[in-house]
């Protein structure tokens, strides 16, 4: 029976023609495993992900295989990026038995959804120390016949571990501010002087550590941090891992030297890496991070926007079914595009007869941080482009999630606003339009996941709410319309009443109302993405500044304390949160233009100014709009003001001193 043709998945619906007997998660098939007696095989991915095509051509679509793993098991197939509530309490049981994790997850689990064996990817025949997928599928069916009380215990036992992993208690105190400073100084320690980035390969972008760098070298001055990451930008965007015909980043570096990327493009990348290009462009002035920034956004723009205003996922490693053969060029075949700008173009993306991945060239910037093109490089770039575009694309996976979504859109609004483009500024107001039509049911809830056949799925999660809660602020700072801060209110109260931990403080994942896991998630640790403890917890900090509502704060200082004792700890593994402690420490600057003065907008918007928040255009219920005189500007913290500013002089030395 196909029961994946439906889903909203691209990833999900991929395997509808395997030869596995696969449901998708839910009660059905863990009614089945009950009333079969068998266990439950787990198998997580996600559409753009390499290794998980490679897993499924090798075991999934092997008849032999699959009658094997029908037999033993009932079989349950989930796109990690639809389900991050599975995704991570499975990850977790990953990590605990084998130290690591990555997709393909597969995960053993009994009926009731224990985990008792874990791994990622099995090849189909053993090697290098891996065994076999199918010996594991029989080991695994053996244990469970043969040694069935082994298996529960420990089950049960690893069940428990992962309860106590959810339990953490709140600090008695928040952190102070100098926990910035800590995290910066581990971060420089990390920081590969020459290359950039942190570690060793693989190199992932780590945007949350760069804007950390630069929040602490705004307020101190410390030319070390911003060197720091202007290293890693350049670094990245003449590597490799930037895409320097059509614009956008790789998921990540396979090396040292950002040359040679893992070829998927996520929109979240897209999404955090240009808001770190256009912070850089702002501190720095160096036309270079500007035209990243203009050129990622054209890229999520062209080609991840659906029509009517969202994004879609993520575009595939593979094309034709192998990895990165949409991007790689031969010399001959740069030579034959480019016709008298050939010689220009070869020097400038450092292409060789010989190439640097696989016998073929990945365009790169062998002078790293020169990346303005003169007039003979662009001809050329544009027609390897328009050749480009003749080929193969990658495959895409077109789910619009409401998380990545929320991310997208706050870089958008927040880059038209300080660039004053009015293309963004439309794409991010449609992008919001298309969220509010698209993303909520018939009673108002917000949902996760949209595809066009299938339509939404999911109820949202905290993840969610956080980020069009940090969205929709951003979405009303840029328009200066009202009813962007009533949408903020009203996802605020939805994350407040389905989410928030009355004990411990902080969000869970999951909703009250949600579907019973073994365990309860909470997402607190900063990753690719910021946690939606973390990206919450500085959202309504915002929200409460703009708006004076005082619940907002005290479950943003809820959120703090609770990761009190990781951020004292651990502060590099919550460097998103850092900024929320910083906005509790040192407090928000609330700036508010009253009537029409678009120039004094203007000098708001075009600074950098992490601290701060901005009312202007349409006035709403707020602290900041009373008793207010039109033609003048305030400066204010915790709603006590500076005297009113009417010129753009006065008001600039208004926020170099807050």
């Amino acid at each position: 029976m196909n029961r994946l043709a439906t889903e909203s998945s691209p990833y999900l619906r991929q395997h509808r023609d395997n030869p596995v007997d696969w449901y998708p998660w839910g009660e059905e098939a863990f009614a089945r495993a009950r009333a079969e007696d068998k266990p439950v095989h787990l198998s997580v991915g996600y559409a753009a992900c390499h290794w998980c095509h490679v897993m499924a051509h090798e075991s999934f679509e092997d008849p032999a295989t699959a009658e094997v793993m029908n037999e033993l098991f009932v079989n349950v197939k989930v796109d990690r990026e639809e389900r991050p509530d599975v995704d991570a309490i499975y990850m977790q049981a990953v990590q605990a038995m084998t130290g690591r994790g990555g997709w393909p997850m597969t995960v053993f689990l009994t009926p009731e959804g224990e985990p008792f064996y874990a791994g990622t990817y099995f090849p189909n025949e053993s090697r290098h120390g891996m065994p076999s997928f199918l010996d594991v599928c029989r080991a695994v069916g053996d244990a469970w016949r043969q040694r069935r009380e082994d298996v529960l215990a420990q089950a049960a036992q690893l069940t428990e571990s992962l309860k106590r992993a959810e339990q953490l208690t709140p600090a008695e105190s928040l952190p102070s501010a100098d926990v910035l400073d800590t995290a910066a100084d581990e971060l420089l320690a990390r920081h590969d002087p020459d290359w950039g980035g942190f570690g060793t390969a693989p190199k992932f972008p780590q945007t949350d550590a760069l804007e950390l760098l630069l929040r602490v070298h705004h307020r101190s001055g410390r030319r070390v941090l911003l060197e720091a990451v202007t290293t890693s930008l350049d670094a990245m965007a003449s590597g490799g891992i930037y895409d320097h015909l059509g614009g956008g980043f790789a998921r990540y570096s396979v090396d040292a030297h950002w040359l040679v990327p893992h070829f998927e493009k996520m929109l979240y990348d897209q999404a955090l890496l240009a808001r770190a290009y256009l912070h850089a462009w702002q501190v720095t002035g160096e036309p270079r991070y500007r035209q990243v920034l203009d050129e990622t956004i054209g890229y999520v723009l062209r080609d991840l926007r659906a029509p009517g205003g969202g994004f879609y996922s993520s575009e595939d490693a593979d094309s034709e079914g192998v990895e990165g053969k949409f991007y790689v060029w031969s010399e001959d075949e740069v030579r034959a595009v480019c016709g008298d700008d050939a010689d220009a173009a070869v020097a400038w993306y450092g292409v060789t007869a010989q190439g640097n991945f696989e016998g073929a060239n990945i365009l790169f910037r062998p002078v790293r941080g020169d990346l303005l093109r003169p007039a003979e490089v662009e001809r050329a770039r544009q027609a390897l482009f328009a050749t480009r575009e003749r080929r193969v694309r990658p495959g895409l996976d077109d789910k619009v999630l409401t998380e990545w979504n929320g991310l997208m859109l706050s870089t958008l609004a927040e880059a038209a606003a300080t660039t004053g483009d009015e293309t963004w500024r439309a794409a991010a107001v449609a992008t919001g339009e298309f969220l509010l039509a698209n993303l909520r049911d018939r009673s108002g809830r917000w949902l996760r996941s949209w595809q066009a056949e299938a339509g939404a799925r999911h109820r949202a999660y905290a993840a969610d709410h956080a980020a069009l809660l940090d969205a929709f602020t951003r979405l009303a700072e840029c328009t200066g319309e009202a009813r962007w801060i009533a949408e903020a209110e009203a996802v605020a109260g939805a994350l407040l009443e389905h989410h928030r931990d009355p004990e411990r403080g902080g969000f869970f994942t999951t909703a009250h109302d949600a579907e019973a896991l073994v365990t309860r998630p909470k997402d607190l640790v900063d990753d690719a993405t910021p946690s939606a403890n973390s990206l919450g917890a500085v959202a309504l900090l915002r929200l409460g500044a703009l708006t004076g509502e005082r619940r907002f704060a005290e479950a943003a200082l809820e959120v703090v304390r609770l990761l009190g004792g990781i951020a004292e700890q651990h502060p590099v593994a919550v460097t998103h949160l850092l900024g929320a402690v910083e906005l509790l420490a040192r407090g928000t600057v609330e700036v508010a233009v009253v009537g029409d003065r678009p120039d004094l907008v203007r000098a708001v918007q075009a600074r950098y100014l992490p601290r701060a928040v901005l009312a202007w255009g349409e006035p709403y219920d707020s602290p900041l709009w009373e008793q207010r005189e039109p033609g003048r500007a305030y400066v204010c913290r915790g709603f006590t003001c500076e005297a009113p500013a009417t010129d753009v002089e006065t008001l600039t030395a208004q926020l170099t001193a807050a």
